[in-house]
C-alpha cells in the first residue's frame, strides 16, 4: 500500500468524523482501540486527533491488515518525487533558522518591515478577498452533484464560519505573530530533523511521531488566533440514524468557531468494526487497480515463445 493511498484513507476518516477542520501532553491517556460501534469509530477519531495521535487515527481508519501492510511498506512508494539538491538546500536553512538561537526574535526583526506594509496596503482588503474566496468555494459546494441540499447547506455554513474568523482576524498583530514564531521554533526543535534526507528516512513509527509534534504545534498557532481545534474536536457528538448491521449512517453534530453544524457519516461493518464507507471503497479500488496492473505483467511472461 503506497503512502498516496495512506493520505486518502485519512482524509476520508475526517471527512467522515465530520471534523471541519491547549496542547496535550505526551503523557496523555491512550484512547480505547474500541470499534464495535460506529459512534464509537467517531468518537474515538475525533479523540484520537485531539491526542495528535495520527498512527492511530489510521489504524482506527483501516482493517488490521491493511494498516499491517502501510507499516510495512512505509517510505517505499514509486510515485515519491526524488529529492533534490534544491530541496535539500532549503530544508537545511530552513530548519537551521528556525532552530538557532532566538530564532523568533531574529526572524521577527526580518519580517516586521513587511508585516507593516502589508496593514498599510492591504489590510482593508482583506473582506474583499476573503468574500471572493468564501463565494467561489460556495459555488463549488453548489456544483457538487454528490451533496444533498442538506449537505450543501451545511458545507455553505462551514465556509461562512470560517471565512467570519478570517475576516476578523488580524493575522498581522504583532503579539500573535511572535508567539506563533516562538510555536514554530519550539516545534522545529522538537522534530529534531536536520536534513531532508533524515526526514526521507523515517520509518512509519518514526514519521509519526514527528508528524504528532507537527500537529500539534499547528494547533497551538491556530489557537493563538482564537481558532481551538480542541474545542471542535470536543464538541463531536455522533448519533447513529440506521444500523442494519452491515452498513448504518451516523449523524455527527459539531461546532465550529461558534456555528453548531452537523454532517452525515456513512459506516460499513468489516469483520466486526465499523469503518468508514469511503475508505474501504478507496481500499477496493486500489486493490483493483493494482490487479489490474499485475495481471497484464502476469500474461506476457507466460505467453509461449514463437519459433
Amino acid at each position: 500500500m503506497s503512502t498516496r493511498l495512506a493520505r486518502a484513507a485519512l482524509a476520508a476518516l475526517l471527512a467522515a468524523s465530520a471534523v471541519g477542520c491547549g496542547k496535550q501532553e505526551s503523557s496523555a491517556p491512550a484512547v480505547s482501540l474500541s470499534a464495535s460501534t460506529p459512534e464509537a469509530t467517531i468518537r474515538k477519531s475525533a479523540d484520537l486527533l485531539k491526542q495528535g495521535d495520527i498512527a492511530g487515527l489510521m489504524q482506527n481508519a483501516l482493517p488490521p491488515a491493511d494498516f499491517a501492510k502501510l507499516k510495512a511498506e512505509w517510505g517505499k512508494d514509486p510515485e515519491d518525487r526524488p529529492i533534490t539538491d534544491e530541496d535539500r538546500r532549503k530544508f537545511a536553512e530552513m530548519m537551521a533558522k528556525l532552530t538557532a538561537p532566538d530564532a523568533d526574535k531574529t526572524i521577527y526583526a526580518e519580517i516586521e518591515p513587511q508585516l507593516k506594509e502589508f496593514d498599510a496596503q492591504y489590510q482593508q482588503q482583506i473582506p474583499m478577498y476573503v468574500a471572493m474566496g468564501s463565494g467561489w468555494l460556495q459555488g463549488m459546494v453548489q456544483q457538487n452533484k454528490s451533496l444533498s441540499d442538506a449537505e450543501k447547506q451545511q458545507a455553505i455554513a462551514a465556509i461562512n464560519a470560517v471565512a467570519d474568523w478570517v475576516q476578523k482576524t488580524r493575522f498581522t498583530d504583532a503579539e500573535s505573530v511572535k508567539k506563533v514564531l516562538a510555536i514554530a521554533s519550539r516545534t522545529a526543535r522538537d522534530l529534531n530533523l536536520k536534513t531532508l534526507d533524515e526526514a526521507r528516512a523515517l520509518d512509519f513509527d518514526q514519521s509519526m511521531q514527528k508528524a504528532r509534534i507537527a500537529l500539534l504545534g499547528f494547533k497551538d498557532a491556530l489557537a493563538v488566533y482564537g481558532f481551538s481545534l480542541d474545542q471542535t474536536l470536543d464538541s463531536v457528538k455522533p448519533e447513529v440514524v440506521s444500523n442494519d448491521g452491515k452498513t448504518a449512517t451516523v449523524k455527527v453534530s459539531y461546532t465550529l468557531l461558534g456555528t453548531p453544524l452537523t454532517a452525515n457519516a456513512e459506516m460499513v461493518n468489516v469483520d466486526g468494526r465499523w469503518y468508514g464507507k469511503d475508505t474501504i471503497e478507496k481500499l477496493k479500488e486500489h486493490e483493483q487497480e493494482a490487479t489490474a496492473k499485475v495481471a497484464p505483467a502476469a500474461g506476457a511472461s507466460e505467453a509461449p515463445s514463437s519459433n
